[in-house]
């Protein structure tokens, strides 16, 4: 019987291509550059076509991931100079600047006028009238802000005795002051009060008087320091351009002779001490800007 061998060679002819393959995978992996290998291990990674397309034709099959597409995110960017400050502050503190440019004001300049008044002792001897002034208000928020203030005002003077000769002249004022204001919060409140635009302020004056005596060429010219503390209304007109409102201030005044007793013109002392503070009552007209 006659024995068929054609099916062995032909096994035996496919198992030697197969090793050939082997053989010449092997020698292209190893004819590799090692300092190649290394480079392109630590290379980023390049975004393949396939990937790429698949972003772009919206393809059905799972996204890339950001390595294969090789996009780099940034895990903080609390340093980034140029990152919106915005992005960094509180949500609260945002939403009250957003109100302080939309409805406040940064500068306030204004006329202030009324009258000016004393007490204690100084009531009786200097009598009250006009005063008025100019002032100017910078605004932080839309809560606080510092006022520059000046007022002036002119007096008379009588001091008057049994014993002695009376004393008339003339007293006048000057004010500078520098006051801190704050405006209440009227979200809570009803819309008449709300649009009255209640403040409150403190601060300090430094005051000039200049005292001229009837009869008598020379005058005396002093200084004293002062503490304030007032408060007041404000209502808005022309759409918060302007504003009218009215002041109340107490002064607690330091004057030098404040526990001197005064003499006349013949240096008899008439037994009465210029002691007391001012106060005063103003309206007040402003332009906001």
């Amino acid at each position: 019987m006659r024995c068929i061998n054609w099916p062995v060679s032909y096994f035996s002819a496919l198992f030697g291509a197969l090793l050939w393959g082997a053989s010449s995978l092997f020698s292209a992996s190893a004819a590799a550059s090692p300092s190649a290998s290394a480079a392109n291990s630590t290379a980023a990674p390049v975004p393949s076509e396939s990937a790429i397309e698949r972003l772009q034709l919206g393809s059905t099959l799972p996204a890339p991931s950001y390595r294969d597409l090789g996009i780099l995110l940034a895990q903080d960017d609390t340093y980034d100079p140029f990152a919106d400050y915005s992005e960094f502050e509180e949500s609260m503190e945002e939403e009250e600047d957003i109100n302080f440019f939309r409805n406040g004001r940064l500068l306030t300049l204004g006329f202030q006028g009324g009258f000016r008044g004393w007490t204690q002792t100084l009531s009786s001897i200097y009598t009250s009238n006009i005063s008025f002034g100019l002032f100017a208000c910078y605004f932080f928020d839309l809560r606080f802000a510092l006022q520059f203030g000046f007022t002036t005002s002119d007096h008379v003077i009588q001091v008057t005795s049994p014993a002695t000769t009376a004393i008339r002249g003339t007293v006048g004022i000057t004010d500078l002051s520098f006051n801190m204001k704050y405006y209440f919060n009227t979200q809570n409140v009803t819309r008449g009060l709300a649009e009255l635009n209640p403040f409150v302020l403190g601060g300090f004056s430094q005051v000039y008087r200049t005292i001229v005596v009837t009869g008598n060429s020379n005058f005396a010219k002093d200084s004293a320091f002062g503490f304030n503390l007032g408060g007041g209304i404000e209502v808005p007109m022309m759409r918060n351009k302007m504003f009218f409102g009215l002041q109340g201030l107490f002064q607690y005044l330091m004057f030098a002779d404040e526990n001197k007793i005064i003499l006349d013109e013949n240096d008899v002392k008439t037994g009465v001490s210029p002691v007391g503070d001012s106060f005063q009552i103003t309206g007040v007209i402003g332009v906001n800007f």
